[in-house]
């Protein structure tokens, strides 16, 4: 079954997850910092410290969203990141950050679908995607898009939420996301059904071994998975 943001419309997920992100992207940055408090940031810098010893000069980053996985990738100190995502709203907020802290000439953030990219084959040295992967329509479409723009040998960094296993942080975590999350998150955003969304999409995702499977599937290899603070979330990575 497709999970979608607004069950109650006939458009699909594409349309709608783009819809949804276009309605909370003013607050998107706030809530993502403020939800995970603020582990999100973190994750981020781990699973781009994976791609260190490569020194990727040419960057994809798919579901870019505000850009922040575009910004702390330049830790790599790249030639090029282009970031790519469908919510035009989340776009114009990345590119105002961007503008305001003078990066706007390393990174640049385009309007695209992940399933379609519009890339020639093996453009990029690596490509990543933070807390993206899960709203691809067609998730093994949008992977085997993301083999082919990479280069061979390059590299794929995915980090995405997952769900621990674990007793006693599984209950806790499980109250939190349903419970507690679609609550603040719909107050802040002023959207009913993101913050129920995210909960529900985490829920559907192969996560773990399955979703290396998928990656396998699609055309990656030397695949691996890092779980991140008790399994809240994981890095895969793959290569081409």
């Amino acid at each position: 079954m497709t999970v979608v943001p607004y069950k109650e419309k006939e458009s699909g997920k594409k349309q709608q997850v783009a819809e949804m992100f276009n309605n909370i992207s003013k607050n998107y940055d706030f809530l993502n910092h403020f939800l995970s408090l603020g582990i999100d940031i973190l994750w981020r810098k781990k699973a781009i410290r994976l791609l260190k010893k490569d020194q990727p000069k040419h960057i994809l980053d798919i579901a870019t969203g505000t850009g922040d996985f575009a910004i702390e990738a330049l830790a790599l100190k790249p030639e090029k990141i282009v970031g790519v995502d469908i919510s035009e709203g989340m776009l114009s907020v990345g590119r105002e950050k961007m503008k305001k802290k003078g990066y706007d000439d390393v990174i640049e953030l385009q309007l695209g679908d992940s399933e379609k990219l519009l890339f020639d084959d093996n453009t990029f040295d690596a490509v990543i995607v933070a807390f993206g992967v899960r709203n691809f329509e067609n998730l093994e479409k949008g992977l085997a898009d993301m083999n082919r723009v990479i280069k061979k040998g390059g590299k794929a960094v995915i980090l995405e939420f997952s769900k621990p296993n674990k007793f006693p942080f599984k209950q806790l975590y499980n109250f939190y996301f349903k419970a507690i999350l679609p609550k603040i998150g719909k107050v802040i955003s002023k959207d009913n059904a993101a913050y129920t969304y995210l909960p529900e999409s985490v829920e559907a995702f192969p996560d773990g071994k399955k979703f290396l499977e998928v990656l396998e599937k699609t055309g990656f290899k030397n695949t691996q998975c890092k779980s991140l603070t008790f399994g809240v979330s994981s890095i895969y990575i793959g290569e081409k």
